[in-house]
């Protein structure tokens, strides 16, 4: 595997984390998709078959709405894509939940207790 392969599904991911968020937040109409979220990043396969596309949702409750949408959505949001994306085939998306940025703010808060906690103990 050569370092253009790598450079390449990269720049594919990029692209396609651009147009997918794009697609969801301007033509598709399901309504469990108006909330706030964010598609944090896209993974590619070398043989780009598939697609990993990482959805951060802001409102926990909207959170499993929005990816059941997501999910009985990908077939219209793949077609949209290779339409506007110009490759010999479009990867199958798979959407997939990312927590990451819940996890670092609960990190903060931890780590804010701590340092109060200290300064008190001084």
């Amino acid at each position: 595997m050569s370092v253009q392969q790598f450079e390449r599904t990269d720049r594919i991911a990029s692209e396609l984390r651009r147009e997918v968020e794009k697609i969801i937040r301007e033509e598709v109409r399901d309504p469990r998709t108006d909330c706030l979220f964010s598609i944090t990043h896209a993974e590619v396969t070398r043989d780009l078959r598939y697609a990993k596309i990482y959805v951060s949702v802001l409102e926990e409750d909207k959170r499993q709405p929005m990816m059941k949408a997501l999910k009985s959505a990908a077939g219209f949001i793949r077609h949209a894509a290779g339409q506007k994306i110009q490759l010999r085939y479009t990867p199958e998306l798979i959407f997939y939940l990312d927590t990451s940025i819940e996890y670092g703010v609960h990190i903060a808060e931890i780590l804010n207790q701590v340092n109060k906690e200290t300064k008190d103990a001084n």
